[in-house]
């Protein structure tokens, strides 16, 4: 018997949060060593708890949990996110325009899924969370990337986005407070933003799953409010903000005009019928989680634990003689940067890789982002501030290792 070929579509899916270096780590725990996993945003893993009023919502409505539900999500938890986005300066929101999947991935899944045709082309950030780029491919699109460079504080060049349009570009993705770098768009970006997608009749996709993790008085300005009556699809849930990853929960919201938006959604219903609903159990968390009020902010703020795990990743890039790093203004990431006048001839996967095995610590290359030629790596900051203070001993090692074997003068020069 032949051995099974997998789909061609995949040969260009990359996921390597959870990829090669992650399996590998799960190797090396079964002989014994014990592993800093940074890779993945997972809050749970790292001591966090949902906020108890969740649960109990939970436990109170297992009796009412065992049917399906409607296709698009419970009435009550559907309500309660069209309120708060009709509360933040949404335009055309209702309980028929929510949908709740089981997280947000199912969801950008399902929204591409919806709108494109084969060859139509999407406007992503470089870096993306990469399941963005694997969603578009696996529907028949082609990404088409705009930087968000380190130098522009991860922020893009609406002139840079509006030159990638062609007449196949269907939409623009927006990830914001981004995932992998942490930056919060401000209001005049988004607004400039939306102006594009309104000239070029694109639809705006915008991932806001981390919308209420900001520090130090960054401010969050949801995409829906700005883009008025232009068709926009937000996106949010209770894995990151409420600490429920497991829950798989999230919901995406379809602001704007309903008429331009009317074959759309009724696409989208199409689908979610087709996976008949989402997890019924965990949806009854969502309107305790939307109106008894947020519980990140104790956190987020100086002294809580994610401010003082962001400020250890800070004081770890200062000290080092080889990285910098914007500071994540939002989200549960940091994306430091290798310099390269302290190591010129730099692979971000060979150093993932030598950190993982020299030093037992496992973060996430940059270039598994869609960042060409990428000098980065991103690291959560769920853990404990101690052990983040340790990592960046454990990588200011592996630099100093690789800065003494850079070539010079024809020969390996070694420290």
């Amino acid at each position: 018997m032949a051995s099974i070929t997998p789909s061609a579509h995949l040969a260009d899916v990359r996921y390597e949060i959870r990829g090669a270096l992650a399996r590998r780590a799960r190797e090396l725990e079964t002989h014994g060593r014990e592993i800093i996993k940074l890779n993945i945003g997972n809050p749970g893993r790292y001591g966090f708890e949902a906020p108890a009023h969740l649960r109990e919502a939970i436990a109170c409505h297992l009796h009412d949990s065992e049917a399906y539900g409607h296709e698009q999500g419970l009435e009550l938890a559907r309500e309660a996110i069209a309120q708060q986005q009709r509360s933040r300066g949404a335009r055309g929101v209702d309980p028929e325009r929510i949908f709740i999947g089981n997280g947000v991935s199912e969801l950008i899944d399902i929204s591409l899924r919806a709108l494109l045709q084969p060859g139509d082309e999407v406007l992503l950030p470089s870096p993306d969370y990469p399941l963005w780029s694997a969603a578009t491919i696996l529907n028949g699109g082609r990404p088409r990337y705009y930087p968000c460079p380190a130098s522009r504080g991860h922020l893009p060049d609406p002139d840079q986005v509006e030159a990638l349009i062609t007449p196949r570009t269907r939409a623009l993705v927006l990830i914001n407070p981004n995932n992998p770098t942490g930056a919060v768009y401000p209001r005049e970006l988004l607004q400039r933003l939306v102006a594009i997608a309104a000239r070029h009749r694109l639809l705006l996709l915008s991932d806001e799953i981390y919308d209420e993790i900001l520090y130090d008085g960054a401010r969050f300005q949801p995409l829906a409010a700005v883009a008025d009556n232009v068709p926009c699809l937000s996106f949010g849930g209770l894995s990151k903000v409420h600490r429920a990853c497991g829950y798989r929960v999230g919901w995406m919201s379809l602001s704007g005009d309903p008429a331009l938006g009317a074959s759309y959604r009724d696409a989208l219903q199409l689908l979610a019928a087709l996976r008949l609903c989402a997890n019924v159990t965990a949806q009854w968390a969502v309107e305790p989680a939307l109106h008894s009020g947020a519980t990140i902010g104790s956190l987020t703020s100086p002294g809580g634990r994610l401010h003082e795990a962001r400020r250890a990743v800070m004081e770890g890039v200062a000290a080092s003689a080889y990285l910098d790093l914007v500071a994540p203004a939002g989200a549960l990431y940091a994306f430091p940067q290798v310099r390269a006048d302290r190591i010129d001839a730099f692979d971000d996967e060979s150093f993932a890789l030598r950190l993982l095995e020299e030093e037992s610590v496992l973060v996430v290359p940059g270039s598994s982002f869609n960042v060409p030629r990428s000098r980065h790596f991103r690291l959560t900051l769920l853990p404990q501030p101690a052990q983040l203070h340790e990592v960046f001993v454990r990588i200011e090692r592996v630099l100093a290792r690789m800065a003494g074997e850079q070539p010079v003068a024809g020969r390996v020069a070694l420290a």
